[in-house]
């Protein structure tokens, strides 16, 4: 083989090689990740959190003692229901469509 040849072969090669590293871009919806950002969003805890009671849940050992004996005899106080939040979309840096 001559020198010439050697250096086509190489060339072609190497640009088939290449050729297999080509990457395209899907075409991603307006809205692609939302879900995750909302469950994300949905998931985390008030920091600011606050209680009513005194003193705050699960902070009183005798308390504590009192619902885990409820809890053993089958005598557990029901909740009451608490109200909640459901954030929207702009929360979670979506725009309302």
């Amino acid at each position: 083989m001559s020198a010439r040849q050697i250096l086509l072969l190489a060339v072609a090669l190497a640009s088939a090689g290449l050729a297999g590293c080509v990457q395209t871009q899907p075409h991603l919806g307006a809205d692609f990740g939302y879900a995750l950002r909302a469950a994300t969003v949905a998931q985390i805890a008030n920091p600011d959190a606050v209680y009513s009671g005194d003193p705050a849940p699960g902070s009183s050992g005798p308390r504590v003692a009192a619902a885990q004996e409820r809890y053993r005899t089958g005598k557990v106080i029901e909740p009451i229901g608490a109200a909640s939040t459901i954030s929207s979309a702009a929360s979670i840096g979506m725009e309302a469509k």
